[in-house]
Order: structure tokens, then C-alpha cells, then sequence
């Protein structure tokens, strides 16, 4: 599987991003998915994360703002992200592996398939 994410950009702060990520090869609907992003000199954070069954997870930081989804037929992950702050400025990367029923953040934490990543930028 292979990731290319886009849809990052420049907002102003409470406003709106849809990231999306298309992965190509076999098999999306068996892995589970996430985003993770990082700030230069900062260590990679896991922002949200679906399940192969649609189960997701959200850090504590993007609760009840950030919204994490996949469309199968498409072979597309998407994060929107809504009321964004500044400290959500950070690279945002796309990131693949097969969990086998394990806590998604940690499985992917330590994945091989990332994209490329987007650059998302809050200003105040």
C-alpha cells in the first residue's frame, strides 16, 4: 500500500480542514488507519485512528473537534478538522498496518506505510 495525503493549507484559527488520503494497492479495507503529525524538534503524535471495523480513537488534544473516516469503495482516509487552534500546526501524515485486533495507535506508531505527509498552519 502506498499513501499520498493532501488537503493541508493555511487557516486562521477555529477554522476548517478536510485532509484526505488515497492509498493504492490491495487490501485498504483490511488495515486500519490513522493520522499522526509533527512538529520539527517534537516527537510524532497520534491525532485519530480507525479500525478495519470502523472503531476510532482521538488524542485527547482533538476530541469533539477532529473527525476521522474512510471511504472503502474509494480507498480514501479522510480527518476533518473543525474549531483548529494553533497548536495544531504540524506536518499531518497518513499511516497504514494490519492491527489484528491490537490498540490502533500503538500498531501504527511503529508502522512502515506513512505518506509523505501535509502541512496544515493555524494562525491566530
Amino acid at each position: 500500500v502506498q499513501l499520498k495525503e493532501s488537503g493541508g493549507g493555511s487557516v486562521q484559527t477555529s477554522g476548517s480542514l478536510r485532509l484526505s488520503c488515497a492509498a493504492s494497492g490491495e487490501g485498504f479495507s483490511r488495515y486500519c488507519m490513522g493520522w499522526f503529525r509533527q512538529v520539527p524538534g517534537q516527537e510524532r503524535e497520534g491525532v485519530a485512528t480507525i479500525d478495519a471495523d470502523g472503531t476510532t480513537a482521538y488524542a485527547d488534544s482533538v476530541k469533539g473537534r477532529f473527525n476521522i473516516s474512510r471511504d472503502n469503495a474509494k480507498d480514501t482516509l479522510y480527518l476533518q478538522m473543525n474549531n483548529l487552534k494553533p497548536e495544531d500546526t504540524a506536518m499531518y501524515y497518513c499511516v497504514a498496518d494490519q492491527c489484528w485486533g491490537l490498540a490502533a495507535m500503538q500498531v501504527l506508531a511503529i508502522s512502515h506505510l506513512w505518506g509523505q505527509g501535509t502541512q496544515v498552519t493555524v494562525s491566530s
